[in-house]
């Protein structure tokens, strides 16, 4: 595993404790589940 994936899960955790501290993890996930459906069509598309 490189430092530069290290640090980008790192970060992506933070912004998740970050988001239940605001009160805004359902908007969080909403969007993650939205970008993973919409980049899931398009692998489909480009196939």
């Amino acid at each position: 595993m490189s430092l530069k994936s290290i640090i980008y899960k790192l970060v992506r955790i933070w912004n998740d404790v970050d988001a239940v501290r605001k009160g805004r993890i359902g908007k969080r996930i909403g969007r993650r589940v939205a970008g993973r459906a919409s980049g899931k069509a398009i692998r489909k598309l480009f196939k």
